[in-house]
C-alpha cells in the first residue's frame, strides 16, 4: 500500500519536497512523488492539492483521495474518481490562521486609508484622512466553519462588530450569527466588510449573484478567500461600477490562473492575489500520514468528506 503525491498545479510545494517531509513523519512508509510513481497497482492513496487530470483513473487499487487543504470541489465529483473511493480533507490550524490574517490585513488597509496615503505619497501630497473607528465598523463573515469561525473571532477580539452567516444555525460567543438564505441579504446590507470563506457546494456556487451583490452596503468591501465560484464575476464587475460593493479583494477566482485578458485584472475597484491567503500546512501534514496508517489498518479516517454533500 503506497501513497502517491500529485500536487496538480505549480507555485506551491514541489511533490518531491512534500514526499520528503511526509517520509520524515512516517519513516518506512511508501510515499512517492508523481515524478517517480513506480508500480501504479500499488497505490492505494492519492494526495492532491488540485485534481485536474485523469491520474485517479490510472490507479486501479485507489481507495482514498486526500486533499492537501480544505476545499474538495475538484475531487468529490471528478469523473475519474470511482464512487467507492473515499475522500478526506485537512483542517489545519496554520492556514486557517493565515486566511484570517489575510482578511484582517485587507480590512485594516481600508480602515487606515493605506491606499489613499500611498497614492498621496506618489504625488508628494500631504493629505491627512481620518481613519475609520473599529467599534463603529461591522465585519460580516460568510461561512462559520473551522476557518470562518476563527476569522470571526479574530475580528471580534479587535473590537469590530461581527456578524456571521452560515447555512445552518451556529452559536459563537461575541458573534451575531445568522443562518439560511432569507437572512443573508439583510446581513449583507449592514456590513462594511464581507469576508467570504465558504466551500464550493451546489448551495454556494453563484450565491453572490447580481441580486445578492445589490443588497450589499454601498462602498462596502467584499473579500473572497473561500472559493472563486461563489461570485458571479460578470455581475461583480457591473456591481463595482455602481459602487455596490465599493471594492473587491479576490484571492480565489473562477478560473485560476486568471487569464491575462480578464477585465478583473484592470478594474480599479478590484484587488487580486494569486490564491495565497492560506499557504502553510503546518502540523496538518501529520494528518496525511495518519490517514495512510488508518487506511492500512481499517480504522476511521480523519476529516472524511461526505461526497454527496461536498464537504
Amino acid at each position: 500500500m503506497a501513497l502517491l503525491i500529485s500536487i496538480g498545479h505549480n507555485g506551491w510545494y514541489r511533490e518531491e519536497e512534500l514526499a520528503e517531509e511526509l517520509r520524515a513523519l512516517a519513516p518506512g512508509a511508501d510515499i512517492r512523488p508523481a515524478s517517480n510513481p513506480g508500480n501504479l497497482d500499488e497505490i492505494t492513496m492519492l494526495a492532491v492539492s488540485n485534481l485536474n487530470t485523469d491520474i485517479a483513473a490510472r490507479l486501479p487499487n485507489l481507495q482514498l483521495v486526500q486533499k492537501l487543504g480544505a476545499g474538495v470541489e475538484t475531487i468529490v465529483n471528478h469523473p475519474t474518481v470511482a464512487p467507492h473511493v473515499r475522500v478526506a480533507r485537512l483542517k489545519p490550524e496554520e492556514p486557517a490562521r493565515e486566511i484570517a490574517e489575510y482578511c484582517l490585513a485587507y480590512v485594516l488597509r481600508e480602515q487606515r486609508n493605506l491606499l489613499h496615503h500611498a497614492k498621496a505619497q506618489d504625488r508628494a501630497h500631504w493629505d491627512p484622512v481620518e481613519p475609520k473607528r473599529t467599534h463603529m465598523t461591522t465585519v460580516g463573515v460568510l461561512g462559520l466553519g473551522h476557518i470562518g469561525g476563527l476569522t470571526a473571532r479574530l475580528m471580534a477580539s479587535l473590537g469590530f462588530q461581527v456578524h456571521g452567516w452560515s447555512r445552518s444555525p451556529k452559536d459563537i460567543e461575541g458573534i451575531t450569527c445568522h443562518h439560511g438564505s432569507d437572512a443573508l441579504p439583510q446581513m449583507l446590507g449592514a456590513c462594511d466588510y464581507v469576508c467570504a470563506i465558504l466551500p464550493s457546494t451546489p448551495d454556494t456556487r453563484g450565491l453572490m449573484s447580481a441580486e445578492m451583490l445589490a443588497t450589499m452596503k454601498p462602498g462596502a468591501v467584499l473579500i473572497n478567500a473561500g472559493r472563486g465560484d461563489l461570485i458571479d464575476e460578470a455581475a461583480l464587475i457591473a456591481a463595482l461600477d455602481r459602487g455596490t460593493p465599493g471594492h473587491a479583494v479576490l484571492d480565489v477566482l473562477c478560473t485560476e490562473p486568471l487569464p491575462e485578458n480578464d477585465p478583473l485584472w484592470r478594474h480599479p475597484a478590484v484587488t487580486i492575489t494569486p490564491h495565497v491567503s492560506g499557504w502553510h500546512l503546518g502540523d496538518a501534514l501529520g494528518d496525511v500520514v495518519e490517514n495512510l496508517r488508518r487506511l492500512n489498518t481499517g480504522e476511521g479516517l480523519l476529516h472524511e468528506v461526505d461526497r454527496a454533500r461536498g464537504y
